[in-house]
């Protein structure tokens, strides 16, 4: 979602669609932490390879998937909202 879509949303679904993003940025914090451990893992049992770095490929996926959270953040304190 742009910023200009969250603009043409009211006070009550702007907050709303914040408490849905916290939910959601705690189940990445939990992928990305079980990720970064399966990367750990991989390294002390396999060493360096191709199936330690998938991991972290997708860990750089979910992080830049983080945008809409900013761009929704930055529209809440733009309309004086907490």
């Amino acid at each position: 979602m742009s910023e200009n879509k969250f603009s043409e949303l009211s006070d009550l679904q702007l907050l709303e669609k914040k408490k849905q993003l916290k939910s959601t940025n705690i189940i990445n914090a939990l992928i990305i932490g079980v990720l970064i451990g399966v990367v750990i893992y991989s390294i002390i049992k396999n060493g360096f390879g191709f199936v330690t770095f998938l991991p972290l490929l997708f860990v750089y996926f979910v992080i830049k998937n983080q945008n809409e959270s900013k761009e929704l953040e930055k529209e809440i304190k733009s309309r004086n909202l907490k």
